[in-house]
């Protein structure tokens, strides 16, 4: 196929969590012979951060403006794919030219599900407007379960499907490094996130201190009062993330309030641990059993004495069995391969349908 990607950004991470997305989708889109051009908006906050200024598997162009856009008609009517990302700035109006360009499938993927229907009900319409809903052919989600149903029965998606988060098995893997923390946590500081994360893993560290704990991540408040054996890592950069994964014996995974409200919202971070073979140690959403068995290849915690239930009792054989089974079930659902897949089902689902209709 064709495809042309408009998306938030594919040449800097910084401060997102599109780029990855997006660099691993695309290279498994070139990997199993479609051709790309993604096309991101020149912002001075990514123009100074590019760690991929010029990725080796699409052709990328940046565009400063609604007007500049235009330079691109011809291969956004020719595409036999148009996907329009969420948080692409002026994305209303980014996408209602891609509608009445397009020719081919027009799909918006949104990496932001929770956010963004949270944003529809504010009537805060910063990338996407109710009305484009229906006019996209496929709707892809970083949500699944209930949301799907939503976005079809009350805001008319044609088509809604899940196209959840993945990871790189070429970056995520199990390496012999120096075990260094009991449970480790890599997450930038949020309001909501803060509470369960002082309720399951920060008392649990107050209560045991022996133990061995560790918070890395940005912008997290000077009042925090970080429990004594408790050692906070202001920036880490991804270079260092498996690293990270690999020097604990458990990690612990938060969830966005949106997403446990929405449900069928797993975190990359959840797949990039479990790919390193380190057991995961998670809060309760609805959901989490359909990527993860509960007890056998992630452990569900409640409270403080959940959390060192499993530090303290369980033996090292099956602490590596419950990591090396989550790693596994990664292995055969969540990469970035298996996303390109996806996407090539859903559009040839949707061509289907619409040659019969």
């Amino acid at each position: 196929m064709n495809i042309v990607i408009l998306g938030l950004s594919i040449t800097s991470s910084w401060g997102n969590g599109h780029a990855t997305t997006f660099r691993g989708l695309v290279r498994e889109l070139k990997n199993r012979g479609h051709e790309v051009l993604f096309l991101e908006r020149d912002v001075p906050w990514y123009a100074n951060s590019r760690d991929l200024p010029n990725p080796p598997y699409c052709q990328t162009e940046l565009y400063t403006s609604l007007q500049d856009l235009q330079r691109f008609t011809e291969q956004v009517r020719e595409a036999d794919l148009v996907i329009v990302g969420s948080y692409v700035p002026e994305g209303v109006a980014v996408g209602e030219w891609v509608i009445q360009t397009a020719q081919g499938v027009k799909a918006f993927y949104d990496i932001d599900t929770p956010v963004t229907l949270a944003k529809l009900e504010r009537e805060d319409f910063e990338y996407l407007h109710p009305k484009l809903i229906s006019k996209y052919d496929l709707y892809l989600s970083f949500t699944g379960g209930l949301t799907l149903e939503l976005l079809e029965q009350k805001y008319g998606s044609m088509m809604a499907r899940p196209l959840y988060c993945a990871f790189d098995p070429e970056l995520y893997f199990p390496e012999e490094t120096e075990m260094q923390w009991d449970l480790g946590y890599l997450g930038t500081y949020s309001d909501d996130r803060q509470p369960p994360l002082e309720k399951l893993m920060l008392d649990a560290a107050r209560q045991w201190s022996a133990g061995k704990f560790v918070v890395a991540g940005p912008q997290y408040p000077e009042s925090i009062s970080w429990p004594a054996n408790t050692q906070h890592i202001h920036h880490l950069p991804p270079a260092e993330h498996r690293k990270f994964y690999n020097s604990q014996r458990f990690t612990q995974n938060i969830t966005r309030a949106d997403m446990i409200r929405a449900g069928y919202s797993p975190s990359v971070r959840l797949f990039e641990a479990a790919a390193c073979g380190t057991p995961i140690i998670s809060d309760y959403w609805e959901g989490l059993d359909s990527f993860f068995k509960f007890d056998s290849e992630i452990l569900v915690s409640y409270s403080a004495e959940d959390t060192l239930r499993y530090l303290r009792e369980m033996s090292e054989t099956e602490r590596k069995a419950i990591g090396e089974r989550a790693r596994q079930k990664v292995l055969s659902a969540h990469t970035a391969a298996h996303r390109a897949q996806e996407v090539e089902l859903y559009t040839s689902q949707l061509l289907d349908f619409t040659m019969k209709a």
